[in-house]
């Protein structure tokens, strides 16, 4: 097993219970931790053979784009479709933060970490 971490991923989105804030939206950072079997990979040297960051990268952005209201939405929808479309992930965890929240006070960020494991059910988390 392997841990493959993509970091500090920062996008501009409009998420948030409050109409203000899917109107203006605000900045997020989002992390993620990839688990997988990197033996192959590590050997063949092929890209094939691994989870490419940049197809996480893409992920994170285009989920990352679908308001929602809340953070926890937009985790779950980040992780499954990790799972639908990369089959070597066995366990993925995603932190989704909110940059300067409005809540009244000064606070630097709010964070949703949520954590999936593979499941091995049709359609999720195991390619057809």
């Amino acid at each position: 097993m392997g841990i493959i971490k993509v970091e500090n991923i920062r996008v501009f989105a409009h998420h948030g219970c409050l109409k203000e804030e899917t109107k203006i939206g605000s900045d997020y950072r989002v992390d993620l931790e990839i688990k997988a079997n990197l033996q192959t990979s590590a050997v063949t040297d092929q890209l094939q053979d691994t989870v490419d960051y940049v197809l996480l990268n893409r992920i994170v952005r285009e989920e990352m784009q679908q308001p929602s209201h809340l953070l926890e939405t937009v985790a779950k929808r980040i992780l499954i479709r990790i799972f639908k479309e990369d089959a070597l992930v066995s366990k993925a965890t995603v932190w989704v933060r909110k940059l300067n929240p409005p809540i009244g006070g000064d606070v630097e960020m709010v964070t949703i970490k949520m954590t999936e494991k593979k499941k091995n059910q049709k359609g999720y988390g195991v390619k057809p």
